[in-house]
């Protein structure tokens, strides 16, 4: 993919294809590399599954026979010097503790670094999107902390407001992009 960005939205869909009710995507930054970590309490994935997910053909996709997500994510992330790990407890196997976690680790100095890429529309996409799962989103680094948790949200906003309203969207975009400019 393009952009780190775009890897996030993909995890993250997959996480709401697992029945996920909460989806925690955070970013943590030091001068020298880039951790992306996406956990989720979905269905989780059997031992069988987790050990070929990384495979573009091990896939719960029926519109095609390829799942290119998590390859491309653990290629870019191998690129870079850096790598990827998947945990992951089946809801089967693990009735009250389950979901998945996903890390990569970048280099960010390295010449095949993905650009992070527009993070702040990713993560307005997937509440507009899906508005009724909670995301809490948090980028940190040397320079900035970033945090977005729709719970809170909710609490401010009410039961009567849901979160894909359009004046609703277009303040989380303002308030992020507002963060990433230190206008906090």
């Amino acid at each position: 993919m393009k952009e780190l960005s775009l890897n996030v939205l993909d995890i993250a869909k997959n996480s709401v294809k697992a029945g996920a009710k909460n989806v925690v995507i955070s970013i943590t930054e030091t001068d020298e590399t880039l951790e992306l970590k996406i956990s989720d309490d979905g269905c989780g994935m059997t031992p069988e599954f987790l050990k070929n997910v990384t495979d573009p053909f091990c896939t719960t996709r029926t519109t095609r026979p390829v799942g290119l997500g998590l390859p491309l994510l653990k290629l870019e992330a191998e690129q870079t010097g850096g790598n990827m790990s998947i945990e992951s407890k089946a809801e089967e196997l693990s009735p009250d503790d389950h979901g998945t976690v996903t890390r990569a680790l970048f280099y960010k100095n390295h010449i095949d670094m993905t650009p992070l890429g527009d993070i702040c529309s990713s993560v307005v996409t997937l509440i507009q999107g899906n508005p009724d799962i909670d995301f809490l989103f948090t980028h940190t680094s040397p320079e900035f902390d970033v945090k977005l948790d729709t719970k809170e949200l909710r609490e401010v906003l009410g039961e009567d407001v849901p979160l894909d309203n359009a004046e609703v969207l277009v303040w989380i975009t303002g308030y992020l992009n507002g963060q990433y400019n230190g206008e906090e």
